[in-house]
């Protein structure tokens, strides 16, 4: 057992990984070394199955002590998506560079068409479905959460462009060339710590009470101690 084993669940938490998935995670990961080692997996599978499953639960226990802000804040997000969904609203906000989104989970309903060569499934997907309300709440954390990822990667190619730098991007994995890297540093902690000195949780509330009269939401939790500043001089913040 090393960090790669449980680093994908750990880093997935955020955004709602289940039991579920953090086996099948640790369970890929598990399967590979013993594949390196020469072991026969299906032999094992039984086996393997019950310590994966333990080594789940294990890790999203630990999890839960360590990363009490990021699982109070997962909870409140997830509070929230289930009283709008109830209301057979669907899940919006703005993202914080302006963008509105409104989740589009809804209940799709297949039906056949039959011709003299095939039958072809087609399925409507219209705005006037019913709400998939289970979809539209355990989606809400992690999409929440790629949207402040994707904002802070726009707001850092914006300053980039300011600057006559070139720049590349998937998703957290920032590009531009090996001269320009170390301004590139620079640039793109600034602008995380432009981003959370937002009071983004508290500024998502207020809108939805003007967006959800009707709902009494949750109280934000409350911040912790971490000094955004520290950003700067973290020589592992980001790659």
């Amino acid at each position: 057992i090393d960090r790669a084993v449980v680093k994908r669940t750990v880093m997935t938490s955020v955004y709602g990984v289940t039991y579920i998935g953090a086996r099948n995670q640790i369970k890929e990961k598990i399967e590979e070394k013993l594949e390196e080692k020469g072991n026969d997996i299906d032999e094992m599978e039984a086996e393997i199955n019950l310590a994966c499953g333990y080594l789940a639960a294990l890790t999203m226990e630990v999890m839960g002590q360590l990363f009490i802000g990021a699982r109070q804040t997962m909870n409140w997000l997830t509070e929230c998506a289930r009283l709008i969904s109830a209301l057979g609203q669907p899940v919006a906000f703005i993202s914080p560079i302006g963008v509105p989104v409104v989740q589009p989970y809804r209940q799709k309903r297949p039906f056949t068409v039959v011709t003299l060569l095939q039958n072809i499934v087609l399925t409507n997907d219209s705005d006037t479905l019913p709400l998939h309300r289970s979809r539209q709440v355990s989606a809400f954390p992690p999409n929440y959460v790629h949207s402040l990822d994707s904002s802070h990667m726009l707001l850092t190619a914006v300053e980039m462009k300011k600057r006559g730098l070139y720049f590349s991007a998937v998703h957290d994995s920032y590009w531009t060339h090996p001269c320009d890297i170390e301004e590139m540093n620079v640039i793109l902690r600034e602008c995380f710590i432009d981003l959370y000195n937002i009071p983004l949780l508290e500024d998502l509330k207020k809108m939805w009470e003007l967006r959800y009269p009707s709902i009494t939401f949750p109280e934000v939790p409350a911040r912790g101690d971490l000094d955004l500043n520290d950003v700067r001089s973290a020589p592992y913040f980001f790659q």
